[in-house]
């Protein structure tokens, strides 16, 4: 067979010009079994004026192709080369293409993945078609600015339901059709099909539904209200920010199984997660991310679906985009306020730690040549540093004008294409400022700045000044503080100011004594990493928790974070300071990043061996504290918070096996699923349960998610056999044994344990050799996965560095797989150089 091609920028560029696509008719039967579905599409399309004839290629991934017509006259199947179909002596004027393939289902949530609930036996399938995708579902010209009109059937089984961008109607015998669409670009197209819970309600006119599997069916009733109150909120107020109305006729939100992303932004139909159906407890900030990704897909309904991409070296301009306005609205709209809060301390650091390695780039490249290269551009950078860049431009031009600026683009390109350039232009119609410069600086630039305080004082007056080591013009807040003379402990707010960066001079002399803590970037308005000045930082450390504002004690906490990442913090002076603070700190975001940061990178990689049990008897005693503060009920999100994490750093098994036994944490919280599977997880580490407990909480448990624990704790069992099974299940040849994209994770979590290194020491070699196997052989969803969860991350040592570091010279891993393999080798090294440090 031959291989399969990427579309290049030029080859896009090139039959965008050739031709204009107007209609694709969509046939799908998907009653044929468990491996295959039928796929029919006829495609209608003018060739444009130019040339007597023309050559050009459609796409698909079919596991058959039956026929293929071209304006009645038939094509050779034998013609298809790896993907491509070729059209060729095409005249100018109109043209019908009629295809008919076997296309075969996924299990690694790539195209139309198929999943059978194990606890009732339901089948459900849907369609994730992002970003070349579309061609494993039905043929198509498979880039973003050849849009078109989208009419589909789908011939489903008895008793499913079938969703789609548009509404929905059964028309007897299975047969379901969906309005057309709208102009959409091929990889928006969205099915979803199975005997899906729904519970629907209208808003603004519009059929507004929510969908899951009919086993979740109690708890996305429980959280309906909550759902569809956020849904609606949001929706009015983007038309408060958008002249456009929404632009499709109807709004869905489909929670689906294993899916790969948070959500995708299908119009009409967006897809999310099933996680985020909740099972068991969560705390208030987990809601609020769920709030935020409804908030942010919703901005894709303008932002990426009504407008769109033309090519994805602007991806930015969809991602950035809906994350930014994700928070803001979410915030806005919702009664989750605090939302930048959460993303400064969370998402601002997956995007501070991309564009430190060496596969940063851009927000926005100037050029992404093929498909496979633009999908490694999903990433901290296009989402969260993106964000960040716009959130400073908000405040360096106004929302009034931004938004001014955003409606003028979408007036300009509705159901059409645009560019960075586009964007630009648009943008500066509104306003004076000049955003090309800003642009330049801020969207073609790589690297994080750092803002370096300095104070000087003499009696009466202060003086600070901001050295900033990069490139680029930051308008920033900064908040002076004094110690509250009245208990000592806390700080009070003397002044906040605005200042640009770079400043003139040595800034402007502020009256006053020197204060006791001076903030740069304070409510975290840029982008940029932050070193206090000497007394800034000692009395940060002695009294964090004193800082009267969530978001600034988030800017604190992420400079304490990154000092420790560049060396210029010893790891246990963080240990140190969370155990002083954050027993009294209040906002959950903060406590579960600053313990998910001391644990996984303190205490599994900046530590020496030798030093782990104490950093993890250290967090111990710090989880105990944040429990017994707790006793009184009255802070349930941090409690479960504390119980979570205490779970996961215990070194022996008593008290989390007496609190399995018992079902419950003495003054709760009773022991949900969720919580069960953690305890077993930590037990199977300790090599305090055997398999026969994993399967009888199977039983207890038949779920998917239970599926997927039994899993995690059967890889995590300190015993050979059983990691040769776990290893043997992930990496094995034999396509019909091969583990789902879900299933793969949750076993490649189980694996690499820091207390059984000598263990699994074998292993770390063997892992650059399958793990590019298996990317060559399963494709890009499980080569990330392989790469981000499968890499033996907790093997710290000279001798792993220099076996990645040879993989990538001589082991030709697939795009997917190099990127992550560049990205895990670039944070093994950071932790060499911190314990060096």
């Amino acid at each position: 067979m031959a291989s399969m091609s990427v579309l290049t920028r030029d080859e896009a560029q090139t039959r965008a010009k050739l031709l204009d696509v107007h209609r694709y008719s969509v046939d799908l039967d998907l009653t044929g079994g468990d491996d295959t579905f039928d796929s029919r599409t006829v495609i209608r399309f003018t060739v444009r004026a130019g040339r007597d004839t023309t050559d050009t290629f459609v796409e698909l991934k079919p596991a058959h192709l039956r026929s293929a017509t071209l304006d009645g006259q038939a094509l050779d199947p034998r013609d298809l080369t790896g993907n491509r179909l070729p059209l060729n002596n095409l005249s100018p004027g109109e043209h019908e293409l009629r295809v008919d393939a076997a296309m075969r289902y996924s299990r690694t949530g790539e195209g139309m993945h198929r999943f059978t609930d194990p606890t009732d036996g339901e089948t459900y399938v849907y369609t994730q078609l992002f970003l070349d995708d579309v061609q494993r579902v039905f043929a198509a010209f498979d880039q973003p600015d050849l849009k078109a009109v989208f009419d589909l059937t789908v011939t489903a089984p008895d008793g499913w339901t079938v969703l789609a961008n548009g509404v929905t109607e059964h028309t007897g015998d299975g047969v379901w059709k969906a309005a057309p669409t709208p102009l959409i670009s091929t990889y928006l197209v969205a099915v979803a099909a199975g005997p899906w819970h729904s519970v629907r309600t209208e808003h603004r006119g519009l059929p507004f539904g929510i969908h899951c599997r009919r086993s979740l069916a109690p708890h996305l009733d429980a959280d309906a209200d909550e759902i569809l109150d956020v849904t609606r909120g949001c929706f009015d107020r983007y038309h408060e920010k958008f002249d456009e109305p929404y632009p499709f006729d109807s709004y869905d939100q489909a929670f689906v199984p294993e899916f790969n992303a948070g959500a995708m932004e299908n119009p009409g139909l967006v897809t999310f997660r099933d996680e985020f159906v909740y099972r068991s407890a969560v705390t208030d900030t987990e809601r609020q991310t769920r709030a935020m990704v409804i908030a942010h897909e919703m901005a894709h309904m303008w932002f990426g679906d009504l407008v769109t991409l033309k090519w994805w070296d602007d991806i930015w301009l969809n991602e950035s985009f809906a994350e930014y306005m994700g928070y803001q609205t979410t915030a806005e709209a919702t009664r989750f306020t605090d939302t930048w809060t959460d993303f400064g301390v969370a998402r601002k650091a997956w995007g501070y730690d991309a564009d430190q390695r060496p596969s940063t780039h851009p927000v926005a490249p100037d050029a992404v040549d093929d498909t496979a290269s633009a999908l490694l551009n999903f990433d901290g950078i296009s989402y969260a540093k993106g964000a960040s860049a716009l959130r400073q431009l908000v405040a360096w031009l106004g929302e009034k004008d931004f938004l001014a600026g955003i409606n003028t683009h979408f007036e300009r390109h509705r159901f059409a294409n645009a560019t960075l350039a586009d964007f630009i232009d648009s943008l500066a119609s509104a306003t004076d400022r000049d955003v090309h410069a800003w642009a330049e600086a801020w969207l073609r630039t790589t690297g994080v700045d750092t803002l370096t305080a300095s104070v000087d004082a003499v009696p009466g007056q202060w003086t600070l000044a901001l050295d900033r080591d990069g490139s680029r013009p930051h308008r920033v807040t900064v908040g002076v503080y004094d110690h509250d003379l009245g208990d000592g402990r806390s700080l009070v707010v003397r002044e906040r100011y605005d200042t640009d960066v770079p400043q003139d001079g040595t800034g402007l002399p502020r009256s006053g004594t020197r204060p006791a803590l001076v903030v740069p970037n304070d409510q975290d308005l840029t982008y940029a990493k932050v070193r206090l000045d000497q007394t800034s930082l000692e009395t940060a450390l002695r009294g964090l928790s004193g800082i009267p504002d969530a978001l600034t004690r988030a800017v604190v906490w992420n400079a304490l974070r990154d000092m420790v990442r560049d060396g210029e913090l010893a790891p246990a002076d963080y240990l140190a300071t969370a155990s002083a603070h954050l027993p009294e700190e209040t906002d959950l975001a903060l406590v579960e990043g600053v313990l998910a940061f001391a644990t996984a990178q303190i205490a599994d990689r900046y530590v020496q061996p030798g030093q782990r049990p104490a950093a993890l008897a250290a967090l111990g005693s710090l989880c105990r504290d944040l429990i017994r503060r707790t006793e009184d009920g009255d802070n349930p999100g941090l409690r479960l918070i504390a119980v979570r994490h205490f779970i996961d750093v215990a070194a022996r098994p008593d008290t989390i096996a007496a609190w399995l036994a018992d079902g419950t944490v003495p003054g709760g919280p009773e022991l949900d699923p969720e919580l069960r599977w953690r305890v077993l997880g930590r037990l199977a580490v300790l090599g305090a349960v055997d398999e026969a407990a994993i399967a009888g909480e199977l039983d207890r448990d038949p779920s998917a998610t239970g599926q997927e624990g039994a899993a995690r704790c059967r890889a995590a069992l300190p015993d050979p056999e059983a990691k040769r099974a776990a290893w043997e299940s992930m990496f094995a040849t034999d396509e019909h044994t091969d583990l789902s994209n879900y299933l793969f994770t949750a076993t490649a979590k189980g694996f690499w344990q820091p207390e059984q290194a000598e263990l699994v020491r074998d292993y770390v070699a063997r892992f650059y050799q399958d793990a590019v196997a298996l990317a060559e052989r399963r494709g890009p969803a499980i080569a990330d996965a392989a790469g981000r969860w499968a890499f033996p991350v907790h093997a710290i040592d000279p001798d792993h560095l220099r076996l990645g570091e040879t993989c990538l010279r001589d082991g030709d891993p697939t795009p997917a797989l190099r990127r992550k393999l560049v990205d895990q080798l670039d944070d093994l090294s950071r932790a060499l150089r911190v314990r060096e440090a």
